[in-house]
């Protein structure tokens, strides 16, 4: 077997360790890891790689119901926060654009959307406004 994978597997059996993994985020995640540290061993300048980024899993399966993937890092969140898309050097929108997400798409969990919509909608704030005006 390739070195350069028995590394990334050693690597991404730690991770899977320490928290919860999907099969998709493992595989992308050892591939992803063997050719960024071949890379590194055979002296490719690392602004090539960053060019050709693959992401952590497919972008339409980023957004799911109790999570949210960084398509940069492969970390699943609740909310993709401004924070922790800074880290990476981006900004929502440039992560939206380079991810080829709508500008529109909020970067939170279904489930949560969803309690935060219903939410707001049993509070009536418009309702409360339309009263004290």
């Amino acid at each position: 077997m390739d070195t350069y994978l028995q590394q990334a597997l050693e690597i991404v059996k730690a991770q899977a360790g320490v928290r919860n993994m999907t099969e998709e985020e493992i595989t992308s995640m050892v591939h992803r890891l063997a050719n960024q540290l071949k890379g590194i061993v055979e002296g490719e300048p690392q602004e090539q790689h960053e060019e050709h980024q693959e992401p952590a899993v497919d972008p339409k399966k980023a957004i799911r119901e109790k999570s949210v993937v960084c398509l940069e890092c492969g970390k699943t969140f609740k909310v993709l926060t401004k924070r922790h898309l800074a880290q990476h050097g981006l900004t929502p929108a440039e992560y939206k654009a380079k991810w080829g997400f709508k500008k529109t798409q909020s970067l939170i969990a279904k489930a949560l959307a969803r309690e935060r919509r219903k939410k707001m909608q049993d509070m009536r704030l418009w309702e409360r406004r339309k009263k004290n005006a």
